[in-house]
Formats: structure tokens, C-alpha cells, sequence
């Protein structure tokens, strides 16, 4: 048996459970069991128990679980820009699914998210860029993430606006700040237009139906609550600092392997998978081996991400007779039946690269500039609200020597 594979029998002994209560952690989505050696007894995640039983020994006093909670745990602010439930996102009070059913693109997200009313943010035009950023912006040999991180800091300088405190201002700046971070991650010149049309024209110039798959993909990528860079964004904008350090630290976070890199490891594992004469296979030697399954699961949603539930039905929709097609498929309903785990938005994405030919990039691309909506809309309310965000830690190093 593989160190980091434990039986039932050992994961009760070490949760102090017992085997019902074992079966109902994994029907919640707290473990995941993978086939045993004789395909009738199951095996459970070293990693997972172990985290469980931490939580665990921690306990569920107030003090205790506020320790916990900066790990999907307990609510630790409070927001009203968006709420998690099993069937998705909801920006204000709006279904996200909905909004993309209803054609509105990423700016339409944005005056959501932002709370703007009947004010529209976005200028008919948008400047071109300034000295100092124009051969920063349109380098192609920077990877996007740095490219755009080192641009930015140079567009702050040219903001007068940087620190004014009026909301239509704020939201004129975010709205500028908007279309720039996708230009730049792109290295594309500013345009005036939806930003989905000038991420699609520059992948697949005049191609309507993958146009409309970026325009979902960035309205679902929108905001999210306090995921890792949200929550980034949103202790630097509790500084005061102005909205462009809000997007660098946002854009940080985002570069970080376990947080942007979710993209590129779903793309790898369709890259793989694909290139086997039986994806179902290659997912099952996976499972059995106790490898993770990159863009399937997620915590927030045990019964499957209704974000990837929608692109997956618009991506049918629009690719039909692919062999990719079919090996997507393929691997998504492998996996559901071997694991029991649905996609997520990063498979998803991934999936949406595969598709049309594409390299895994363009997904972190449109992962990133759908979510700048959502940093900005945290930093906004967080500046109207005022306060330092600056948590306690709890300490469990070495005491002090006494002093007699």
C-alpha cells in the first residue's frame, strides 16, 4: 500500500470515527476514497485525514476555530459582493449562470459587482499607453502574469485619480484599470471594446462561437468571495493603497502554483490523457496509483461546479464533431465514474484551450482578467468600509524560558 493511501480501519483509528461516520465525511466531500487493491475495499488520502484530524484537535471553540478559518473554514469577513451556493455564484443577489445566459459580458459582471447603479464607468475610449509602459506592454517574450505585473506599478504613476475617494471615480479608474490588465496580459493595445471580444479576436480572429465561450468563461471567472487573491486584493486595499497595488497583489497570488497553476495542470492531465488509446484508462491508473485528478473537485461545491457544468454544456454546443470533443467527454465521465468527482472551472478552461488547438496559457488569461472584476470590487468595498485588516496569530513555537 502507498505511504500516502491509508485503509478504513486505519483512517477511523486515526479520526477516532467510526465507519459511518467515515462513509458520510465522504459523502460530504470532506475525503475522498480511492479503490483498493481488491477493488472492493477503499482507500483514503494520507494528506486529507490528517488534515481532518488536525481541524479536529483544534476544536470548535470560537477562539480555536477562528484559527481555522482562513482555510475555507469560518466566514472571516463580511462582504456583499457575492455568496457561494450549490447551484453557483451570485453577484448582488444575481445568479452568474444567469448572466451569462443572458449575453452579459465581463463589463456588465463589473457594474454589478461594483455597485455602480445607472452610472457606466467605461469611457468610450480608453488611452493609449504611456511612454514608460509601451514597450513593457506589447513584449511577447514575457510570460502574461509578469508582463502585466510590471506594467501596472508604471500606469499608477500616470493616475491622477489614484487616490480620489468619489465612487464614480473609483469606479472610472477601476473601469480603465479593467480593460488595461487585459490588454497587457494579452500584449494587445488598449481597446474600447468588451473585453472577451479582444481576448478571442486575438486567439481565433472572427471565430463568433469561441468569442462567446470567452465571454462565459470571463463572467463565471468573475468573483469567486475570498478565494487566496481576492483576499490578497483585499488586505493591501484595507492599507489604503491605491487600486493598482490592490491588482499587482491580486496578480501575485494568482502566479503561485497552487493557485494559478490549476490551469496548467488540468491542461496537462487532458494533454496526457489524450494522447493514450484509452483516456478512461489512463484516468483509472491515475485513481488506483492515489495521484490527484487536476481540475476535478471542488471543496465548495461537493455535488460539482455548476460554472463548469455550464461552459461543458456551451462548449458541446458549440464544437461539434471533434476528436478533442470526444476526449473530453471521455475524460469527464471517466472520471465521475471512477471518483465520483465532477470538473471545475480550471478544467473547464483548459478544456476550452484544448478545444480549439490553443496552449495552456490563454486559460490563466482568462482566469485573470475575468477575476480582476472581482479584485477590484473587493478593494472598493473594503476602502468604503475603512479598517486595517491585520489578524491575530496563534502561537505554537517554542515558550519563553521562565524568568525567576
Amino acid at each position: 500500500m502507498a505511504d500516502d493511501l491509508l485503509s478504513a480501519h486505519e483512517t477511523c483509528r486515526l479520526l477516532s470515527i467510526s465507519r459511518a461516520t467515515l462513509y458520510a465525511y465522504v459523502s460530504r466531500g470532506l475525503l475522498e476514497s480511492r479503490p483498493g487493491p481488491d477493488h472492493r475495499s477503499r482507500l483514503y488520502l494520507r494528506q486529507d485525514v490528517e488534515r481532518l484530524a488536525e481541524r479536529q484537535r483544534v476544536g470548535r471553540g470560537a477562539a480555536r476555530g477562528a484559527a481555522q478559518s482562513l482555510d475555507r473554514g469560518l466566514p472571516v469577513l463580511e462582504t456583499r459582493i457575492s455568496l457561494i451556493r450549490p447551484d453557483g455564484p451570485y453577484y448582488r443577489g444575481h445568479s452568474a449562470i444567469a448572466l451569462v445566459r443572458d449575453g452579459a459580458s465581463l463589463e456588465d459582471a463589473a457594474r454589478l459587482l461594483w455597485d455602480c447603479g445607472e452610472d457606466d464607468p467605461f469611457d468610450p475610449s480608453v488611452p493609449a499607453w504611456p511612454e514608460p509602459v509601451a514597450p513593457i506592454a506589447g513584449d511577447t517574450r514575457l510570460p502574461p502574469l509578469e508582463r502585466t505585473m510590471a506594467a501596472i506599478p508604471l500606469l499608477a504613476l500616470q493616475e491622477r485619480h489614484s487616490f480620489n475617494s468619489a465612487p464614480p471615480m473609483r469606479h472610472r479608474v477601476a473601469a480603465t484599470l479593467l480593460r488595461q490588465n487585459a490588454a497587457l496580459l494579452v500584449a494587445q493595445p488598449p481597446s474600447s471594446g468588451p473585453v472577451h471580444r479582444l481576448l478571442a479576436q486575438t486567439w481565433r480572429p472572427d471565430d463568433d462561437a469561441f468569442e462567446d465561450l470567452v465571454r462565459s468563461a470571463l463572467v463565471l471567472c468573475a468573483d469567486h468571495e475570498l478565494n487566496v487573491s481576492a483576499f490578497a486584493a483585499r488586505v493591501v486595499a484595507s492599507t489604503g493603497a491605491h487600486l493598482h497595488a490592490t491588482v499587482c497583489s491580486g496578480l501575485a497570488a494568482l502566479s503561485g502554483p497552487r493557485h494559478g497553476g490549476a490551469t496548467a495542470r488540468a491542461y496537462a492531465l487532458i494533454g496526457e490523457a489524450a494522447q493514450t488509446p484509452s483516456p478512461r484508462d489512463a484516468i483509472a491508473s491515475r485513481w488506483q496509483r492515489g495521484d490527484d485528478l487536476p481540475g476535478f473537485r471542488h471543496a465548495l461545491y461537493p455535488q460539482g461546479d455548476p460554472r463548469a457544468a455550464e461552459l461543458l454544456r456551451r462548449l458541446r454546443t458549440h464544437v461539434q464533431d471533434s476528436a478533442m470533443l470526444d476526449t473530453l467527454n471521455a475524460i469527464v465521465e471517466a472520471t465521475e465514474e471512477i471518483s465520483g468527482q465532477r470538473p471545475n472551472i480550471d478544467f473547464m478552461l483548459a478544456a476550452i484551450c484544448h478545444a480549439y488547438g490553443l496552449p495552456a496559457t490563454p486559460a490563466l488569461v482568462m482566469f485573470a482578467a475575468g477575476r480582476l472584476a472581482g479584485w477590484l470590487a473587493h478593494a472598493l468595498e473594503q476602502q468604503a468600509h475603512g479598517g486595517l485588516i491585520r489578524p491575530r496569530a496563534r502561537y505554537a513555537g517554542v515558550q519563553p524560558a521562565s524568568q525567576e
